[in-house]
């Protein structure tokens, strides 16, 4: 409901009709900042009645809670130049309502004749939402310094976990030197290679942190190179190739493969290539067929001695095998004179292979 100003104009009459379909508060005034028209939700808003508004200058109203420095910005620099205003933000502490924040848009209009101005001025509350924002801004603030701790915990856990490695491969070849039984200092060298091919994938994956997928032939080449500088003596220098199609895998399949590629690459060393031969050489190959995916890893030894994948194999059998379980994956294990070859496949790429005719 509106308390129209006597003797209103043509211009008048068409802001208090625009007045009477806004539910927000909304004030019209004359040239000289008077109140000519108020609505409803006006007075319900800011706690004031029709005789203390209409025909009283705006920054008189309430005892002056409208003097407002922002607000007499809009109205007597920005309104004269713009004749328009959106969106000009106001934080007030108002009497009887508390602080608050409001928006407001404001539209100069000037008669046919252009001697009197009539302003229109819109509130909008925006108290609440800013809350809202301000309590999200913290919630942000709060959780990027979570984050931001949780992150460097973690990079001082990999660095620990890595210098942990480090002393326990240092300890194995120590141990493995100083012992006089072969036997023992064989399975002394199979953990120190074990230990340190773990410390590479560990150390590859966590340079992938934040990404849900690695990219294989990163992966894999990484891990072959250092699984071949831990091998390699002077009398036995061995050749570790990977070769991998543009694939990508989870971190959690990555850390599987490492280490069926590790256990089978030990194999390899220890009974592939008994006559110390200098041409000893491994190939890691990794293909995808969609969502199949086939692990190949050979070899041009020998092509005797005990088969990874064999029935009552040692603890790299154990390991292995486990592995595939837990990929869903199946093994087949081709041994020629020419050397070994162990394939680790999803069921559904050892569906795509050509028949037997």
């Amino acid at each position: 409901m509106l308390e129209p100003f006597p003797n209103r104009d043509e211009t008048q009459a068409l802001a208090l009709a625009i007045v009477n379909t806004i539910p927000e508060p909304f004030l019209v005034l004359d040239g000289e900042f008077n109140v000519l028209a108020a609505s409803r939700s006006f007075y319900d808003t800011f706690k004031v009645d029709v005789r203390h508004t209409r025909g009283c200058l705006l920054y008189a109203l309430g005892d002056g809670q409208w003097d407002i420095p922002a607000l007499r910005v809009l109205l007597e620099t920005i309104i004269p130049k713009h004749a328009t205003m959106d969106g000009f933000e106001v934080e007030h502490d108002f009497p009887n309502v508390g602080h608050r924040i409001m928006l407001l848009n404001a539209r100069q209009l000037l008669s046919a004749e252009g001697t009197k101005s009539t302003i229109l001025l819109a509130f909008r509350d925006i108290t609440t939402r800013r809350a809202v924002e301000r309590e999200k801004q913290e919630l942000l603030f709060e959780t990027e310094k979570l984050l931001t701790e949780k992150r460097l915990l973690f990079q001082e856990l990999q660095h620990r976990v890595g210098n942990s490695f480090q002393i326990i491969a240092n300890i194995l070849l120590l141990k493995a030197r100083a012992v006089s039984s072969l036997e023992t200092r064989g399975h002394l060298e199979d953990a120190y290679e074990r230990v340190m091919s773990a410390a590479s994938v560990q150390s590859h994956l966590n340079q992938c942190e934040g990404v849900e997928e690695i990219e294989v032939n990163a992966f894999l080449s990484k891990l072959c190179e250092s699984l071949a500088c831990s091998m390699s003596v002077e009398d036995q220098p061995f050749m570790i190739s990977a070769f991998a199609d543009e694939a990508r895998m989870t971190s959690s399949k990555a850390v599987s493969i490492g280490l069926i590629v590790t256990e089978l690459v030990i194999n390899a060393k220890k009974y592939a290539f008994p006559d110390n031969r200098l041409s000893a050489q491994i190939w890691v190959a990794y293909e995808t067929e969609g969502s199949a995916w086939k692990l190949t890893i050979s070899d041009n030894g020998v092509g005797k001695g005990h088969h990874i994948g064999a029935a009552g194999g040692g603890l790299g059998t154990m390991i292995v095998n486990s592995l595939v379980r837990q990929l869903g994956a199946i093994m087949d294990v081709v041994s020629e004179t020419t050397g070994v070859s162990v394939s680790i496949m999803s069921p559904t790429f050892r569906a795509l292979l050509p028949r037997a005719a």
